[in-house]
């Protein structure tokens, strides 16, 4: 499979959901109110959650290849995300514009720590910078969703986002231990996978256009396949046909655990 983005413009999709987010930060009336897709959160701690995890994903990618991710550094842990608002904007942009840096420094194809390492997406920062979007694009959508103003992930964010999800947190190498598979997925926008669920863990490939049927279908919107993946809405929220049970046992299985 092909990664449907080149690596300029993964970089400007992650520059773009960044600045979305710092909008919805700064037009929150409110930054104590609690998250809720993020139950155990309250805005502010989001906007940390994203400022330390830029910070840190910059450290991972300029750390190079390793086996293990680099020790934190600062002993006491993460900066405090500033609480006067003009200074968290300022703190936010920083944190983006760190890891950009390093991803751009680094290039898509050199080696670095990924927790994906059973997956089909490989330990680059390339790869990083992928998954980057989604993180990034999710919690924009938490505090849309916070202030009642939600908006469904751009078309071009969310296509990227179904075949980074499936290659990067859905495929495997750890042996399907429920009945073998298959689930068709079709995005509206043009674009389907299939996912093979089986003994030899669970592979996706795009999906033929003369494949007979798989077990399970679903259909939707990139965007609500997305939302979907991460839990931010429910399975009958997109179309499905035949069995659901191979992609509600998915969405349950952990193959580290």
């Amino acid at each position: 499979m092909q990664n449907i983005l080149e690596f300029p413009e993964v970089l400007r999709l992650i520059e773009d959901r960044s600045a979305a987010f710092r909008a919805a930060i700064a037009s929150a009336p409110d930054l104590d109110v609690q998250v809720p897709t993020c139950p155990d959160w309250t805005l502010r701690d989001l906007a940390q959650h994203l400022g330390d995890g830029r910070r840190r994903q910059a450290a991972i990618v300029a750390a190079g290849p390793g086996a293990e991710p680099p020790a934190k550094t600062d002993p006491k842990g993460a900066p405090t995300a500033p609480r006067d608002r003009e200074a968290l904007d300022a703190w936010l942009a920083e944190s983006t514009g760190l890891m950009l840096d390093a991803l751009r420094e680094a290039g898509p194809d050199r080696g670095c720590w990924t927790w994906w390492g059973r997956s089909q997406a490989p330990q680059t920062s390339g790869a990083v910078a992928r998954h980057q979007i989604q993180e990034i694009a999710l919690h924009t959508y938490d505090a849309q969703l916070t202030q009642g103003a939600a908006q469904p992930l751009p078309t071009d964010v969310a296509v990227e986002g179904v075949d980074e999800f499936l290659t990067t947190v859905s495929a495997t190498t750890v042996p399907w231990p429920f009945k073998p598979a298959t689930i068709d997925l079709h995005a509206t926008e043009g674009r389907s996978w299939r996912l093979t669920l089986d003994a030899d863990g669970v592979r996706c490939d795009d999906l033929a256009a003369d494949a007979e049927p798989g077990d399970m279908t679903m259909r939707g919107a990139a965007s609500e396949l997305v939302l979907y993946f991460y839990a931010r809405i429910p399975l009958d929220s997109v179309e499905t046909t035949g069995d659901t049970e191979p992609m509600e046992q998915l969405a349950e299985w952990d193959p580290n655990a």
